[in-house]
């Protein structure tokens, strides 16, 4: 086979959480692209609706849309059980709020690791055993992120979450790797999105930042499209267990 054939997701289905806006959207779009359809959730109606359509716009591929609260596991067997067998799992959805560790609240922590960890693993959980049902394998990308290994003051509770993640893809691939699914993660580096907007208004924040980028640019969504089509891929067939940084080289200069 050639290897640029390796890259197609032709006759692939796969489920983006968190797909209506940002970095989930970014994703899907690249996953449509590479040839699956897409199913993309989101919690809000008119966005998710809105999301879908944009999409069909930008590529003719089939595109789904359902509502999915991923901090709710009857919400996600509802939705895993409508949407039925994927192939491939996008664990996009998470949240961030910017909070000094002494005045982190149990509600606070509690919705940033139920979202972005809790959530990932019971949407990996519920897709996985359509996967083990089906005999066909698959492939499960989880998104972490620099604090997943790097502290940042204000993002004990996001930073614990996305950290939780690494941990969470190294056990789910020694484990299910003997059912043919490949788990792995994408960790971005500095994008801005609406979750980090607020931080690239400040134009010292952004000269600073940006100096301890070696590539000396922040990140833009396009950059992410390479790396999940690739890992979703049978290209990385051989690959699992393993998170990607996609940081401009961040991590390598620390």
């Amino acid at each position: 086979m050639n290897v640029m054939q390796t890259f197609s997701l032709n006759g692939q289905r796969a489920l983006v959480t968190g797909g209506t806006r940002g970095i989930g959207f970014a994703l899907a779009k690249a996953l449509a692209q590479a040839g699956a359809s897409v199913v993309i959730t989101g919690r809000d109606t008119a966005r998710l609706n809105a999301a879908v359509s944009a999409l069909r716009e930008e590529d003719s591929s089939s595109v789904e849309g359902y509502v999915l609260d991923v901090t709710d596991t009857g919400s996600i067997a509802g939705a895993v059980s409508a949407i039925g067998p994927v192939d491939i799992l996008v664990n996009n959805a998470g949240t961030e709020q910017v909070c000094a560790s002494l005045e982190v609240d149990e509600q606070l922590w509690d919705t940033i690791v139920g979202t972005n960890l809790k959530g990932a693993f019971f949407c990996a959980q519920a897709v996985a055993k359509n996967m083990v049902s089906a005999g066909t394998g698959g492939a499960i990308i989880n998104l972490c992120s620099l604090t997943s290994c790097v502290g940042v003051p204000g993002a004990a509770a996001y930073g614990s979450s996305k950290s939780g993640l690494v941990g969470l893809t190294h056990a789910l691939s020694a484990e299910w790797a003997s059912h043919g699914i490949r788990v792995n993660g994408i960790g971005p580096g500095y994008f801005e999105t609406d979750l980090t907007g607020v931080f690239y208004q400040d134009t010292a924040w952004c000269a600073s930042m940006q100096a301890k980028i070696p590539l000396g640019r922040f990140g833009e969504l396009e950059d992410l499209a390479g790396a999940v089509v690739f890992l979703a891929s049978p290209a990385a067939r051989y690959i699992t267990g393993q998170v990607l940084y996609i940081d401009g080289g961040y991590l390598a200069a620390i």
